[in-house]
């Protein structure tokens, strides 16, 4: 049995330490009861900060349930109050975003300038939702066929599922529930465990901008709560950022159990750097790339590729700038990197610095010779460049994810290429050059799914699509932009006809879009002539079909006595227009006489 706490909104940011972050489940957050949780940590500080419950299958399908129940009426509003919503949403985080970024800050270890690039990348999605109406547009094919048009509608898919990773707590979210909801469905969210808070107060501000209650809902926890959602059969689509085990593994079970899903996997980012480019360019974007947000980027640079001699100052002038990048928790107004999520992924980071020797590499910047990472408070490590990188070593093959940057020597263009070609990631690429045609010529040879020319993370603005290829992602669409749209919608098309009662007949033949005159020779006979104003009809196309009654007599009257016609049965007017049509009909009749009916001419005519 769940447990609904006060639903007061409160906005304590960074949360109380101590307090445990609950469900939000049908409007108002809920006390987990399964008895399990699991630890928050304040990343600057390693210490325990609060505790998140996890939740049970039940509390699960309770989320669904709500979900489940608002789904009807949220379809059936219109675009115009979603579009309302939407920018209310919108304008809320605008707002707020000084506590959401304060929430990352506590929970991710972000420093407050990375906190906020990560809100307006999510404000970004939240504007293009807002566009909906137009989104959401079908296509128009008048006169297919006599008679006949065909349009496409996109409606909701229901019920759909947001897993989302602790590397971006905020813009993550952002991109899967704004085009979800926008688009008429109902949401349901399982944000990292590692950093949840985040998810609640976005819950709060969409409650606050109108989001009727069970539209979206968040379920914290760990693979059980993945797992039902998974295998729960009211969930029609599932999207998914992580890394590539896990991408798999939730692709294939969505898929198993009859989901669509997205799932978008981990990354190894090369910057390919020819002997041409501006070094100080291409030396600021690899330390910016390869340590913003400490590394925990799935487009961060993790492998400069050199290209001939360009190798030796390129590292030389990449190492100068290390020392100069300050490391720091989020309260340090002048901090640029702050530490790790967590204590236990502070350890796997640091152990390609220890292996990579071992291995043939050269450790050029050690982090783990950081001040901060010495004195083991925090989960802090050091900028660390590593050199003479070869493919089969163990710090080349895996996603390090932290602020280790490797360096792979080629010589030429085309070893460079087959390098980023042959490595099973395609998520995004680089390459700093000031040759045109050498950019044009990358951009056509990579085999990657986003590609900078002198940009080193190349995520898509919202209005285009976020993606990778090879195991950077598995299913067919993107995420956000037109191709998330695509994925939150799915297409109907509707083949219309208001047809002519005197041309209908059983016909038993393959449907066909030409009729038979229009198929072969003209017929000996012409067409007839249509009638003043009512255009051509199927019947007059058909020498052989004998024409049937007129199509309606309504409004007519005959010549001799003025009278309205009586229409037949299967053309009897709509309720409320027989005495319309009546004084219509009389008001002809008068014409033709000369007089209008009821004038005072006539009363005297028929009084003579």
């Amino acid at each position: 049995m769940t447990q609904v706490l006060e639903p007061t909104l409160r906005r304590d940011v960074p949360p109380p330490a101590g307090e445990r972050v609950p469900h939000w489940i049908g409007g108002r957050p809920v006390a987990g009861t399964s008895g399990r949780s699991g630890p928050v940590y304040n990343p600057a500080t390693g210490e325990v900060a609060r505790h998140v419950d996890f939740a049970s299958v039940e509390e699960v399908d309770a989320a669904v349930a709500a979900a489940k129940a608002a789904f009807p009426a949220w379809r059936a509003t219109s675009l115009s109050r979603r579009t309302e919503i939407l920018f209310r949403i919108r304008n809320l985080v605008e707002a707020h975003k000084q506590e959401i970024a304060a929430i990352l800050t506590a929970e991710h270890g972000k420093v407050p300038s990375d906190a906020l690039g990560e809100v307006a990348r999510g404000l970004e999605n939240l504007e293009f939702a807002c566009g909906i109406p137009h989104l959401l547009k079908g296509g128009f094919s008048e006169q297919v066929s006599t008679g006949i048009d065909v349009y496409q509608i996109r409606q909701p898919l229901g019920v759909v599922a947001g897993i989302t990773p602790f590397n971006f707590p905020a813009m993550v979210p952002m991109w899967m529930f704004a085009n979800a909801i926008a688009c008429g469905n109902t949401f349901v969210l399982k944000p990292s465990e590692k950093d949840p808070s985040a998810s609640i107060f976005l819950a709060e501000l969409l409650k606050e901008a109108g989001v009727p209650d069970g539209v979206f809902n968040v379920v914290q926890g760990d693979k059980v709560a993945v797992d039902r959602l998974l295998e729960h059969p009211d969930i029609a689509a599932v999207s998914f950022v992580g890394s590539t085990p896990i991408a798999r593994y939730i692709y294939e079970t969505g898929t198993r159990n009859g989901k669509r899903v997205q799932a978008l996997g981990g990354a190894k980012n090369h910057m390919l750097v020819l002997p041409d480019a501006d070094l100080d360019m291409a030396a600021d974007a690899a330390v910016s790339a390869a340590y913003g947000s400490s590394g925990e980027r799935c487009m961060a640079i993790a492998t400069v590729v050199t290209v001939g001699p360009v190798a030796d100052p390129l590292i030389e002038a990449i190492r100068a700038r290390i020392p100069k990048v300050r490391v720091g928790p989020g309260t340090d107004p002048e901090a640029q990197m702050g530490p790790l999520i967590t204590p236990e992924h502070l350890a796997k980071v640091a152990s390609y610095l220890e292996t990579a020797p071992e291995e043939g590499a050269t450790v050029v910047a050690d982090g783990r010779e950081h001040p901060l990472h010495r004195a083991g408070r925090g989960f802090f490590l050091g900028p660390s460049l590593i050199d003479r990188v070869q493919p089969g070593m163990r710090c080349y093959r895996d996603e390090i994810f932290g602020p280790v940057l490797t360096v792979v020597r080629t010589d030429s263009y085309q070893e460079a290429v087959r390098l980023i070609n042959e490595n099973p990631y395609g998520n995004g690429t680089a390459i700093f050059t000031r040759d045109g045609g050498a950019a044009r010529q990358f951009q056509f040879d990579v085999n990657v799914g986003m590609v900078g020319i002198n940009v080193p993370i190349p995520v898509p603005v919202a209005y285009y699509s976020f993606g990778g290829w090879k195991a950077s992602l598995f299913g067919d669409l993107h995420m956000y932009g037109p191709e998330g749209i695509q994925f939150y919608t799915r297409a109907k098309v509707v083949t219309a006809r208001w047809p002519d009662p005197g041309t209908s007949k059983v016909d038993l033949g393959f449907p066909r879009t030409r009729h038979r005159g229009e198929l072969g020779p003209p017929a000996p006979a012409g067409p007839r002539r249509s009638r003043p104003g009512r255009g051509w009809r199927g019947a007059d196309l058909l020498p052989d079909r004998r024409r049937a009654a007129p199509r309606s007599s309504l409004g007519r009257t005959c010549h001799r006595s003025g009278a309205p016609v009586t229409a037949p049965a299967h053309l009897s007017p709509l309720p409320g227009t027989t005495a319309v049509r009546a004084a219509l009909a009389a008001r002809r009749v008068g014409r033709r006489r000369g007089r209008r009916p009821g004038s005072r001419g006539s009363g005297r005519r028929a009084r003579r």
